[in-house]
């Protein structure tokens, strides 16, 4: 356990969690939403520090990023805990895995410096925070971030774009590259599927790109959920309404977790998202998940 960075007293035994957008208030021996941070004698724990749930060495257009750093491999990490609650989850044995019914928390015990170590001894001219959402171990991220740029590499957060406001300023000048989840345009998709909302994640995709990372955007078409034209449509304007540069990965969705009993998405409905996004003037859209 560590001391958590983002967070506010409310009073003796309450406290406030400042790393996402839910801003969880979270009771004596508590945890917030993700179930990775515990208030503990009116102090807020991040239980994953140092914990590593799945270490790989990628290549980046796993991530996906295509525009950033083409052809070089990254090390990629990330632990349990997810401040999302996706009912198709591909990483759900670790996102998920520390909510009930489970509760459980788990890893290997890595600190930020032998991270870094791991990653020039490997080759890897970057590290993404990535397989859950980052923002859950936002100070182990952050850590391991200052000591990357110190050592030359660069950092990449694979994200489903609810951190908060107060993470996002530790990021300006730590964050190199991007890639966030735009999962629908409808806030009832927000709400019922995921468990969070729209706004915030739209918000931190603009404020990202106007601090000059590199971003690359990536929606899950999943068959009766998100695939509405007039949904495909708003999410492509928006998109094109901060950067028509701007990547966009369009992939197909595979039965996982709670929805094993649906069937793969049709590849013509990955071929009406793309002829979508060309109309509205994007100049780089991919599909994957083929």
């Amino acid at each position: 356990m560590k001391t958590a960075s983002f967070y506010k007293k409310i009073n003796s035994d309450n406290v406030r969690c400042l790393a996402c957008n839910h801003y969880c208030i979270i009771h004596e021996g508590k945890k917030g939403l993700c179930g990775v941070r515990q208030n503990i004698g009116g102090r807020l724990y991040s239980l994953v520090y140092e914990k590593i749930a799945a270490l790989h060495i990628d290549p980046i257009e796993k991530k996906p990023l295509y525009h950033f750093l083409p052809g070089s491999r990254v090390l990629s990490f990330g632990t349990v805990g997810c401040n999302f609650k996706c009912c198709y989850c591909q990483n759900w044995d670790i996102s998920q895995i520390s909510k009930p019914p489970f509760n459980q928390i788990f890893g290997d015990n890595i600190n930020p410096k032998d991270m870094v170590k791991i990653a020039i001894k490997s080759g890897c001219p970057s590290i993404a925070y990535t397989y859950n959402e980052p923002a859950v171990f936002c100070e182990y991220m952050i850590d391991t971030m200052k000591l990357a740029r110190k050592s030359g590499l660069k950092n990449i957060m694979v994200s489903n774009g609810y951190f908060s406001s107060e993470v996002r300023s530790k990021l300006v000048g730590l964050l190199d590259a991007a890639n966030i989840d735009i999962k629908s345009f409808s806030e009832d998709f927000y709400r019922k599927i995921c468990g969070a909302t729209l706004k915030p994640v739209l918000e931190n995709i603009s404020a990202l790109y106007n601090l000059g990372v590199h971003l690359e955007l990536t929606t899950l078409i999943i068959s009766g959920y998100n695939d509405s034209k007039s949904n495909i449509q708003k999410i492509a304007d928006y998109i094109a309404s901060v950067s028509t540069e701007i990547p966009w990965h369009i992939s197909r969705f595979f039965p996982a977790y709670n929805m094993t009993h649906y069937a793969p998405t049709p590849v013509e409905k990955l071929e009406v998202a793309e002829k979508i996004g060309r109309r509205s003037g994007l100049k780089h859209i991919y599909m994957g998940n083929l």
